[in-house]
């Protein structure tokens, strides 16, 4: 008896830890085949970590004004000069990234679960439900997100929490149509018949069949559209409606060197460079975690 229990348990499949290990080793191994990609995630990593030591990073304290030092090109004590008031722009940068990662973080929070269950209870229910919910969204869709955006955020108020639910108010349909349309296709699988057959609830079959499946796809459109939130971020602290000052928030910065823009160029285009790194960090990890989570569209 004692053999045969011992055998038993030789042959039980492994634990969740290992599961999790052997998976996210695969994961990794793939990772390793796309270096573009491999770049994207170790910046975004760096992001997230400068985001965390700001304070230890940071040579200088952000808003600390030395009129003396104004308007200084870069150079060893200011890797990346001064702007009108004498503040160091690297240090503004890098306690910037905690507003960038911030607000990407929330609205991807707040929409990712709304354009989710929208979608899923659409494509699943269908007929005037789908009615119903898709019309609704086709409505936000039509306008420009960025003019709706600029719409709430006006009627709100200034502020960083004003442009993260503005934000996160016009971002949530393309989520919910991509969830519609994965929904359609799953609720027809096998395992969701059987599910049925064996009495599970629609809510049941909802949120533990159909959704699970669906979420993938979410969260690579999610990575795919961090780019997007971020610009559209900047162009709200552009225009003043986002974080105000003296909140080191890159579109902000931008905005108050483009006045100095012909003879102190870097007063501008210093955040305009973090922008752009990290949009295009998002949309490499993006493109990249769409290959590894969906064979669909794996790069030949």
């Amino acid at each position: 008896m004692t053999r045969t229990l011992q055998g038993t348990q030789a042959v039980q499949p492994p634990g969740m830890t290992q599961r999790f290990w052997a998976s996210t080793s695969r994961v990794i191994g793939k990772l390793a085949d796309e270096p573009l990609g491999m770049a994207g995630f170790l910046i975004l990593a760096l992001l997230v970590l400068i985001a965390i030591f700001a304070p230890l990073i940071a040579p200088y304290d952000p808003a600390r004004q030395m009129l003396g030092d104004a308007l200084q090109p870069p150079s060893l004590a200011h890797w990346a000069g001064t702007d009108e008031f004498g503040r160091d722009i690297l240090s503004r940068l890098i306690y910037g990234t905690r507003i960038t990662i911030q607000t990407v973080l929330s609205v991807s929070l707040i929409v990712g679960p709304i354009g989710l269950v929208i979608g899923v209870v659409a494509g699943f229910f269908g007929g005037r439900t789908d009615a119903i919910l898709m019309r609704a969204t086709d409505i936000v869709l039509s306008f420009p997100s960025l003019i709706l955006a600029l719409a709430f955020a006006a009627s709100l108020g200034a502020g960083l929490g004003t442009a993260i639910v503005a934000i996160s108010l016009t971002a949530w349909p393309p989520i919910a149509r991509l969830a519609r349309a994965e929904a359609l296709v799953v609720r027809n699988a096998d395992y969701v018949a059987a599910a049925r057959l064996y009495g599970a609830s629609p809510l049941r079959v909802l949120f533990f069949y159909i959704a699970p499946m669906c979420a993938p796809s979410v969260i690579v459109r999610l990575t795919l559209n961090m780019a997007g939130i971020i610009l559209t971020a900047a162009s709200l602290g552009f225009l003043g409606l986002g974080a105000q000052p003296p909140s080191p928030e890159w579109g902000a910065m931008i905005s108050s060197g483009r006045k100095f823009m012909l003879d102190y160029w870097w007063v501008a285009v210093m955040p305009g460079v973090a922008i752009l790194l990290t949009s295009l960090a998002f949309n490499i990890a993006g493109d990249t975690l769409r290959d590894l989570l969906d064979p669909r569209h794996a790069r030949s």
